[in-house]
This record gives C-alpha cells, structure tokens and sequence, in this order.
C-alpha cells in the first residue's frame, strides 16, 4: 500500500493525501483490486484544487502494475494553484516530489480555459478547466469513472451569490458526468449535500467500512458515494462505442499524418501510413525551420484561443521527441507589429498570467532585434522553432505505425459483403491495393481535395473547400555572412511579416538563416522562384530593416537558397478535424487545412481525433472544438 511518510494517517490507516482515491476504490485493499485494474482507460474528474489530487492519483497509477494504458485525469477550478504551493507539496510529499517538479516544468501559461498537460510518454493526461465550475462542468461531455469533489471548492461555488448555484445544482451537474456505478469521494470537512440531495440526483452514500451513513467529520474524513439512480440516465454525454477493430489508414505522411499516426499508435492502433514522396518531408512539411508561436488578437479570438492550445501540444510533443538545439529550441520569438496589426487584449482581459504566452517587447528585447526603440513589438514567450522534417520522421517512428513510402492512391472503396465487416479499401492506378483499414484519415494536404472528390460524383461529393497556398522562403549559410552582419543576427526568431530564424541547421546541415514566406493562393504547383527571392528580401527589409539592408547581397546565387512548397487553406482560416460525413461515409475521417499553421496546430488535431475515436476528454474546450469539426462545411 502507498505511504505517505510526512503527514498523518486517517482513521481508515490511509495516508491523507490518498484517502479520497482510497473512498474511489483506486487503491489496492484487503482482497480489493482497484477499481482501475486491467480497464484500458480511466478517467478521474475532480472539482476543486488539483495539484495534490492529480499528483496522488498519478503515483497510484504509476505503483499499479495492472493499472490502465492511459489516465486521464480532469480538474475543475476557479484558478491554478500558484507554483510555490507546488514546490511547497514536494516538500510536505517526498514520494510525490519527482512528479511534483515533472507538473512544475509545464505549469506556466495557465490563463483562464482549457490546458491539456501530457506526461509518461503520452499515457497519463490532466485537462485543466480553469473558469467557472458550473460553467465548465455543463459544457464537458465525457462520462467521469472517478469522481473527486473538494468540499471547500462546492461551498465556495455553492455560497457565491454571483454564481447563482445551489447544492443540489452543482451536485445535479457532477451527476450528468457519471455513469452507473461511478464513486465519488468528497475530501474536506464542513457542509455536505443532504441525503436527500444526495439521493434526488442518483447517488447512493456509504461509509467505506461499514456500508452505513457518510463520513463528514473529523481528521482525514472523506464521503463516500456510489451513483446508482433508480431511473435510466438520460444522458447528452458522447458515448461513441470502442472501435471494433483499432486499425487506420493515414494518407499523407507530413505533419498532420504523422501526429494522427502518433496518437492513434500511442492507444494501441494499428497505422498504416501511405505517401507519395520518397522519405519524411517530401511535401510542404520538408519545410527547413519553422516557428510554433502564439497568435494574438484584440478580443482573443477563437483562433488565437486554439492556437494556444496547439502551441502547448507541440511544445510538449517537441521536447519529448526532439533534440533540443538541433531539431528544436524554446527560445521565445519576438513579433514585429509591422503597421501596428495584431494587437494585445486590454486590462483584465489578458491578466497577467496571459503575459507568460505574449506581453509587449521590452526595449531590451526590440535592441537585440536591431529594431529602432520606437518600434512596436510583442514577446512570446512560449514559442520556439523547429525543423519539421526531424518532428515528422520522430512520429513516424512510433511503435504501431507503418510507412509505405512512393505509393499513390488512386482511389478508395468500400469493401465486405454479408457477415464480414465492412473496410475503406486504397487502390492505385492498376487497381492493386496498397493498404485497406476500417479508418481512413486524410492527412495529404491539398492532395486530399482529389480523393474527397473521387468519393462520388460532382453535385454529391463532400464539400470540404481546401484551396492550394503556395510557399517560398529563401534561406543562405551563415559561415557566408560578413562578420559585420552576423553580429547583427537576433538571438531569437522574429517574425510579423513572415518569419526570420538564424542558427538553424540548414538542408545541408551547416548553420543557416531563413526568411519567408511568401504567400501564392490558388497554385497548385511549387517551382522555386528567383522573383519570390526578391520578394522575401523585401520582407526582410520590411521585418527588420536595418538587418535586411546588411542582407541585400546574399539573395542572387550562389549565397541564396531556397524552399518551396504547398500547404492548404480552408475559407475560416481553420483546420477540418474528425468525420467527413459520418451517414454517407462512415469511417472517413480528416485532419487537414492547417495553412500556415500546421507546426502549431497538427499535434493538436492528431490529439483531438484519437480523443474522438477512442471517446476520451478532450484536449480542447467543446466550444472550441467545433468550430474545427469537418462536418461543419457538411450542408454547405
């Protein structure tokens, strides 16, 4: 049994800390296998503080050896614990102290919303709702297997008249995230629900020991309930059944294929992944360096909202996949607000934990980007830059995913008569086929476009409106740079009218610069340009002009070199993430039209679609997600 060496034991002989997973029945107990053993998944919702609770549970799963793949745990609360309270918990708990500093090295940024935070490889995950309790916990949709109420959390809701909950309505709402026979155990001592409140919204209360009446004082006291309505639950909740078969077709093996592959390999998928290039980053993904950064907006717009969220997503995916100073580097990236555009929210809007994400440039900062004083320039704090390429080939090399390189699909069908079950079928040009699955996700960029229209005939083909964006950035060696100009290199990426990076290991592997990039809608086709050159030297001159006249003669040849590639667009700006029309093609999914975003936004959209087949918490805000769903251009 787990101890907890530094603070005193409740009277059932379980360490204080544990005792609310003890009334779950998540530890192991005289004759008792935890409520968790051998399932695939749990998922643990708790209302209230969080740091002690996740970091209890997540020790109990890690002393478990018959624990479930994958934890998830969701906290609900009005604010973050601050993170001296975290390194305060480290102390009071030595056998939490290691998992205490892994959550202190990801707990920053933490603004009003929705943060999924991802550790042990991808198999324990802890969702923050960080907000209105009563809010948050009407918009979830996932059932809870574990439930952990934080006694002072409910007065505080619960006594709040600018809330305007009760008791019962808060109890009401915890009771729609249960299913049949979910345990609750409410830590904390004070006023508790009635029983008759308890029972009006299907929960039966219990003391752990003697099945009688509930606990609800004295030292380590914690309530004990088991949800068991005498009706049938009518519940909204999604409750998509387990995939019969966990296997998947990913076309496309670029950003947005690799993160699906990922993430359905992660929870035990089968992949198979099928390209047309010869090898990692044949497409627009072969992109030399790129940036992840936040994206701001004067009323914090959905797209900056999810672009947050993505941004963590890859940062987290980065620094457990990637070689830092060589594939990636945190380093921040200062933006150039080039004519004033892009703008912070004001006041309370952006509170000052908003400022970790993006404040404004300190002169200190606008001085090391050769930039005049006067300019005006925001700092992101939590962005870094990455090779693509590197990021693509370590999904790929996932445990379950396999690549089939140099194969076109020249169509799909649906196969299976009588009793065998239905498969999406991927045929080439003779009719041979390359792979078939029960799942297909397109991933292939504007590719994708030819084999959405190849499902049926014009007029009654799915309308997913992907456009072509073509790209050129140009790039040179730094060993080429007079020592002048190489003294004039910011120590970070700037970008606000494309992007500039130095220090980055260029194709040819020495330590280059890179500016781009442009902007060609509506071709379909990616021919480097001596004009698009041109072009980015003077969006060079216009990010950073002092740097860009230094810089004037290293764009003719043979200083300059140069990438390009397509990328595709959806008319909102948005990626399309889940079913494509769920009625006429079951099983054809999407993840695509990340644009100019998919380092930012393709970790996340591989995330949200293995949490939507596999009916998990999701790593986005509800309200956030659907203006992402694929089915939202279905009646247009």
């Amino acid at each position: 049994m787990i101890r907890a060496v530094t603070l005193p034991f409740s009277a059932t002989g379980i360490p204080l800390a544990f005792e609310p997973l003890h009334a779950c029945g998540l530890l192991p107990t005289s004759g008792n296998r935890p409520a968790w053993h051998k399932q695939r998944q749990w998922h643990v919702l708790r209302l209230g503080s969080a740091a002690l609770s996740f970091l209890a549970t997540w020790h109990a799963w890690q002393q478990d050896p018959q624990r479930p793949d994958r934890l998830f745990f969701t906290a609900v609360a009005d604010r973050p614990c601050a993170v001296e309270e975290l390194l305060a918990l480290a102390q009071r708990h030595p056998e939490l102290a290691p998992l205490s500093q892994a959550l202190v090295y990801v707990w920053q940024g933490l603004m009003p919303g929705t943060h999924r935070l991802v550790f042990e490889g991808g198999q324990v995950h802890l969702t923050l709702h960080l907000g209105s309790p009563e809010k948050t916990l009407r918009e979830l949709d996932v059932a809870a297997d574990s439930v952990l109420l934080d006694s002072t959390q409910v007065r505080a809701v619960t006594d709040d008249p600018t809330q305007g909950t009760s008791r019962l309505q808060l109890l009401q709402a915890v009771s729609r995230l249960c299913r049949t026979g979910t345990r609750l155990a409410m830590d904390g001592a004070g006023t508790v629900p009635t029983a008759e409140e308890w029972q009006q919204c299907g929960f039966q209360t219990q003391n752990e020991d003697t099945q009688a009446a509930p606990v609800s004082a004295g030292v380590g006291a914690c309530l004990s309930a088991r949800f068991a309505p005498p009706w049938a639950p009518r519940s909204r909740l999604r409750q998509a059944p387990p995939p019969a078969s966990r296997q998947a077709l990913v076309v496309g093996a670029g950003l947005s294929g690799s993160a699906v592959a990922r993430s359905l390999a992660l929870r035990g998928w089968a992949v198979t992944v099928i390209d047309q290039g010869s090898g990692p980053g044949s497409g627009a993904s072969g992109l030399p360096a790129g940036l992840t950064a936040p994206h701001v907006s004067p009323d914090d717009n959905v797209l900056s909202r999810i672009t947050r969220a993505g941004v963590r997503a890859t940062l987290q995916r980065a620094d457990q996949l990637l070689k830092g100073g060589t594939d990636w580097c945190p380093t921040g990236v200062l933006e150039h607000r080039v004519e004033g555009k892009r703008s912070l929210p004001a006041g309370p809007a952006w509170p000052e934990v908003a400022h970790t994400w993006s404040t404004q440039a300190s002169p200190a900062q606008i001085g090391q980007a050769g930039l005049a004083c006067e300019a005006f320039a925001l700092w992101h704090g939590l962005a870094a830059w990455i090779r693509p390429q590197a990021l693509v080939a370590a999904q790929l090399n996932t445990p379950g995913v396999q690549t089939l390189w140099g194969q076109r699909i020249a169509r799909l069908q649906r196969t299976g008569a009588g009793h065998t079950p239905p498969q999406w079928q991927a045929c080439d040009e003779a009719g041979q086929t390359l792979a078939q699955a029960d799942w297909v996700v397109f991933s292939a960029g504007f590719d994708t476009l030819h084999l959405i229209n190849s499902l049926a005939p014009e007029g009654e083909r799915p309308s997913i409106p992907l456009n072509p964006l073509r790209g050129q950035i140009s790039y040179g060696d730094m060993a080429q740079l007079p020592g002048d100009v190489r003294a004039q290199l910011p120590p970070f990426p700037v970008n606000g009218h494309g992007s500039f990076i130095s220090g980055v290991p260029t194709p040819e592997g020495h330590d280059g610069w890179f500016i781009g990039s442009t902007f060609e809608r509506n071709c379909t086709q990616a021919p480097l340009r001596d004009e698009d050159h041109a072009s980015n030297q003077q969006r060079l001159a216009t990010l950073l002009p002092t740097l860009g006249a230094a810089m004037a003669e290293q764009f003719s040849a043979p200083q300059v070199h140069g990438w390009a590639g397509l990328r595709c667009t959806l008319p909102d700006r948005l990626p399309a993430v889940g079913p494509i029309d769920e009625q006429r093609w079951p099983g054809l999914w999407i993840s695509a039209g990340m644009g100019a975003r998919g380092i930012s936004l393709a970790v996340l959209c591989g995330e949200l679609t293995a949490a939507l087949l596999e009916n998990e918490p999701l790593p986005l805000a509800p309200s956030l997600l659907k203006h992402l769903l694929a089915e939202r251009f279905k009646n247009r």
